[in-house]
């Protein structure tokens, strides 16, 4: 990608973040059409929201404004005071843990609804394990993991 580009990210990035808090610092990094923006606020709750709802609908429509702008296909990671990265690393211990007590017990854990990607964490962390399966079931919001023994 071009500096050019770029240069039009952090703008549009800092002009779209100048409306959310007072006080804040960021930097891009990019890997392909993927740029990482990592965010970091002291008014992080109010951006968090519940269980990282408003966050995904942040990251969700700054990769329209973006998109709409730049006439470009990238796509724009979003993380506020590393709560993804800390997320991730808890929903890697949780799986583990999990598949290690149902391979245990022999007996099947369904877990609590969880939006797509994280579910899509789950299901990678535990997809080399010969002893436990995953599978999704329900509709959303309300879709969930199944973690069960393997036959």
């Amino acid at each position: 990608m071009s500096d050019n580009i770029i240069e039009k990210i952090e703008n549009e990035v800092k002009e779209f973040f100048a409306r959310l808090v007072t006080d804040f610092q960021f930097k891009i990094s990019q890997k392909e059409n993927v740029f990482n923006i990592d965010l970091q606020t002291k008014e992080f709750q109010e951006l968090l929201g519940e269980k990282g709802k408003t966050l995904l609908d942040i990251q969700h429509l700054l990769n329209a404004v973006l998109k709409k702008k730049i006439h470009n296909e990238i796509v724009i990671d979003v993380d506020i005071n590393g709560y993804k990265e800390r997320k991730i690393r808890y929903l890697k211990e949780l799986a583990k843990a999990i598949a290690d007590e149902v391979s245990l017990t022999k007996k099947e854990k369904i877990l609590e609804p969880m939006p797509a990607y994280e579910r899509r964490i789950i299901h990678l962390e535990l997809a080399a394990r010969p002893d436990v399966t995953t599978e999704s079931i329900g509709k959303e919001p309300n879709r969930r993991i199944v973690i069960k023994p393997y036959p």
